[in-house]
């Protein structure tokens, strides 16, 4: 389809069936602006030079790659434990023009231009920790499935923003990973493969060790329960949650607090529950159970520390506590007159991760800089708030960044101005769980 048709197209009663689901009715209109600008971005001579995107006169596609929220299993993944994550209404899109050639051109408000020649697909050390090493990785992981990648031109914009906790470097992976295999590759991968190779491309390319439960609930869509006991193929279920229609605002709470040096500290957490892992012979955590930790918890001490002891019983709670709230959703979406009772259950449980996260796996704030504790704070002034309603938790990695709340819906906006007063304007952003992780549009 032209980029003209698309831009008229997004008039039609199917777009505005489309945005509802993926923004809901409030977000349409602005939905719909932003689509509009960035087609119009992609195939104005204005603003793209007709010499640098010589097929933006013909076919232009359109593709979403959501942020994610993790609902529990904090710091669980990377010693292959258990989560439970959602995609969420805030996304990367992209309006897509494919080449001819190997060139990608690739444009996000915000952010410099990239432009990469994917002839050599090979590893440059140079670009590590660059958006152009996720392009090359990506491509280079096709290329390996047998895929003749060719380049594209894409006007993005993202409304993830950085530093939130809402992995906006996950959902531009898997949008990536989306694009080459619409244009290039059948279209034939897996949400599980998407992520899998968005994954790779950040651990070997863009040189970030992380694990997989960002990019996986970023490509799936919808909350989802994952395993990641077989790391080779994770287990992922869908599973249905709508905290709306139980009368809560899912949110998170950006505290702005910074993420410079901490980079040590979060490595130290999976690096020490590996530690108490090796201590019995095994990789990680999940090949070894609580009650043999506590079995020899006085050598561990010893061997390993406290704190790595503590974060490992962290990890067995944890994990269990991922068991019961995946098993109260699914009650939660069967009960016909129990639903607030199974709703208050999984609010109990989210404020045991909290508690967990807070006081055994201890991200809460670094351990080098006492004065800034903007989690800790925010968490006791949500608590003190809800008195006794809803539920609060650390969420992502931890030490600085965002707590997630779940807040009753009749007194969000007093939430929202007590957070806001404290953190700054804009702290608090409503999170409206979405079915569609990454796609391609079609209206």
């Amino acid at each position: 389809m032209t980029g003209k048709a698309l831009l008229a197209g997004l008039e039609s009663a199917s777009a505005t069936e489309l945005l509802e689901s993926l923004y809901g009715k409030s977000g349409v209109t602005a939905a719909r602006a932003r689509y509009a600008a960035l087609i119009a971005g992609l195939i104005d001579p204005q603003e793209f030079p007709p010499s640098d995107f010589p097929e933006t006169a013909g076919e232009v596609r359109f593709f979403t790659a959501a942020g994610r929220t993790e609902l529990a299993g904090n710091h669980t993944d990377h010693n292959r434990g258990k989560v439970l994550a959602a995609s969420i209404q805030l996304d990367v899109v992209a309006a897509v023009a494919p080449r001819g050639d190997k060139r990608v051109l690739f444009r996000s408000s915000g952010f410099p231009d990239v432009s990469i020649d994917l002839t050599d697909l090979s590893l440059q050390k140079s670009e590590a920790g660059s958006t152009e090493s996720l392009v090359r990785g990506i491509a280079h992981s096709f290329f390996e499935r047998g895929v003749k990648v060719k380049g594209f031109t894409a006007n993005a914009g993202s409304t993830v923003f950085a530093g939130s906790g809402l992995s906006s470097s996950a959902a531009v992976e898997v949008l990536f990973g989306k694009l080459f295999d619409n244009l290039y590759g059948g279209g034939k991968r897996s949400a599980l493969e998407i992520a899998q190779i968005g994954q790779q491309a950040e651990n070997d390319y863009f040189e970030k060790p992380s694990g997989l439960m960002d990019q996986a609930a970023s490509a799936s869509g919808g909350a989802v329960a994952i395993d990641f006991a077989d790391v080779t193929a994770p287990a992922v279920q869908a599973l249905p949650f709508n905290p709306e229609e139980a009368g809560y605002v899912l949110c998170v709470v950006n505290t702005r607090g910074s993420h410079v040096d901490l980079t040590s500290d979060y490595a130290a957490i999976p690096e020490e529950m590996r530690a108490v892992a090796r201590f019995f012979g095994r990789s990680a955590l999940c090949e070894i159970t609580r009650d043999a930790v506590l079995s020899r918890a006085a050598e561990l001490r010893k061997v390993t520390g406290d704190r790595a002891l503590l974060r490992a019983l962290h990890f067995f709670a944890e994990n269990d506590r991922v068991d019961a709230m995946q098993r109260t959703l699914e009650t939660l979406a069967a009960a016909a007159d129990a639903k607030a009772q199974a709703m208050q259950r999984y609010l109990t449980l989210v404020n045991q991760s909290g508690d967990s996260s807070w006081e055994l796996l201890q991200n809460s704030y670094p351990p080098h800089n006492t004065r800034e504790q903007g989690i800790s704070l925010a968490l006791a002034l949500t608590r003190d708030f809800l008195h006794g309603e809803g539920a609060c938790r650390v969420h992502g990695g931890g030490f600085a960044g965002t707590i997630q709340a779940y807040i009753p819906q009749v007194h969000f906006a007093a939430y929202q101005e007590r957070m806001d007063a404290v953190f700054g304007n804009a702290a608090v952003t409503a999170l409206r769980i979405r079915s569609v992780g990454t796609a391609e549009l079609v209206w």
